[in-house]
Formats: structure tokens, C-alpha cells, sequence
């Protein structure tokens, strides 16, 4: 299905300046950037991180917390980001539907497979909360996992960068941007793309990897549409 993707979104993202919480204005940003896809007749999944609320790794830092409850909690935390996204679409006139890894009906369908891709299939936004449910799982990895389930044709990783450097490029202003990364050099050379996890798993449902920047408006239906200038693919 080559008008359905997955897009991936930092919980960071959503925090704006501040660093924690969400901010609406950038949340209001993307809703109306998801709208453009669906305007143009694009299926799409949304997964999103939860590090502007908790990140499991941190919180189990110094051994308090035990590593499996705080991945729960960071669980949690994708959630609370994907109501307020499914908030912020269905201001703009988007239908969308929540479905979560961990049951909790009151506010979220439990994720079924065959639900997700009917929803998709009548031009409902769905947005895929908890991570896979399992703790030391990364929502890279769920983005991965929900993207193949759906059969989408790309899972887009939208972030701060406008795609895949050898270097940090905040850093250092001879990073280098490599427009196009085999499955393989990106575990092997450990370029930030995504975790081991989540690019292994590509790798084996063939899936592509599109990197690129959130913040340019319009990019993500530019990518769609074939036009990769402004991105990296890991394919």
C-alpha cells in the first residue's frame, strides 16, 4: 500500500522549549501537517515517543525504580502524548482513533491489527500508544513493529535534523550527510539512525527508513510523493 505510512514522533518533540510536557502550539503544528496527508489521500499511522513525560531508562537510573516498571511508566507516558494528539487532529476536522498496546478502555482502543488497518482504510488517523507493551522495547521499535503490521510502505522518523549524518551535525560543521544507508551499515557503523532492535527489524520486512525534519513544513507529503532531497533513507 504505497499511500500508507507510519510516522514516528519524539516525545521530546512535543515539549518545545521547555524540554518536558507538550507544548500546543507544536502539537497544533503537526496535526495540521498529519491533515495535509490525509487531505491527499495518505493512510496514516502515528506512534510517538514519551520522553517529554518519562523516559524508562532515566527513571530506573539509580536503581529505585526497577528498569521494568519504569519502562511501563514510559509506557504510560506515549499515551498522555497520544491523546493530545488525537485531540489535536479532531480539532482540525481529522477523525482519529488511539489504540494502545496495554488495555485501558475508558480512553484508548486496545491495538487489533485488523481494526487499525479497517480504520486506516476509511481514512481515520491511528495512533499506536504503549510502546509494543513489553518492557526494554523501545517506540522505535513499536513504530518499526506497527509499521509492518499495517503494511506501510515507509516508516518516517520525524526529528530535528533534515536526515542522517556521519557525525553529530549540531556539533560539528563537518558532519557529513549521507542521503542513502544500506540496513546493514547503519548496525554496523551504529549511526544514530534508530536502536539495533528497530533497524533489524526493518531489514527483515524490508522496510524503508525515511529521516527527516519535522520542522520543515509540507516535507512529510514531499517525501511521500518521491521527492527525498530533503531527508536520508535506510533501506
Amino acid at each position: 500500500m504505497d499511500r500508507r505510512v507510519l510516522v514516528k514522533f519524539s516525545g521530546e518533540a512535543l515539549a518545545g522549549a521547555e524540554g518536558y510536557g507538550i507544548d500546543t502550539q507544536i502539537l497544533d503544528y503537526i496535526a495540521e501537517e498529519i491533515k495535509n496527508l490525509v487531505d491527499n489521500g495518505i493512510e496514516v499511522g502515528i506512534v510517538i515517543g514519551g520522553g517529554n513525560i518519562i523516559r524508562g531508562v532515566t527513571a530506573a537510573a539509580d536503581g529505585v525504580i526497577k528498569r521494568t516498571s519504569a519502562d511501563y511508566m514510559g509506557m504510560l507516558g506515549t499515551v498522555i502524548n497520544g491523546v493530545a494528539m488525537q485531540e489535536a487532529l479532531e480539532h482540525k476536522g481529522i477523525t482519529a482513533r488511539l489504540q494502545t498496546a496495554i488495555k485501558m478502555e475508558q480512553i484508548a482502543e486496545p491495538f487489533i491489527v485488523r481494526k487499525a488497518r479497517r480504520h486506516l482504510e476509511k481514512g481515520r488517523v491511528v495512533i499506536f500508544g504503549a510502546g509494543t507493551g513489553n518492557p526494554y522495547f523501545t517506540t522505535d521499535t513499536a513504530a518499526t513493529l506497527r509499521a509492518t503490521e499495517i503494511g506501510a510502505s515507509m516508516l518516517i522518523k520525524a526529528t530535528k535534523v533534515d536526515g542522517v549524518y556521519d557525525k553529530d551535525p549540531m556539533k560539528y560543521d563537518d558532519a557529513i550527510k549521507l542521503d542513502t544507508i544500506s540496513y546493514d551499515q547503519a548496525l554496523e557503523d551504529h549511526i544514530k539512525v534508530m536502536d539495533d532492535t528497530a533497524i533489524a527489524l526493518a531489514k527483515d520486512n524490508k522496510l524503508p527508513l525515511v529521516v527527516a525534519n519535522m520542522n520543515e513544513k509540507g516535507n512529510l507529503l514531499k517525501i511521500i510523493n518521491g521527492d527525498f532531497s530533503r531527508c536520508s533513507i535506510v533501506k
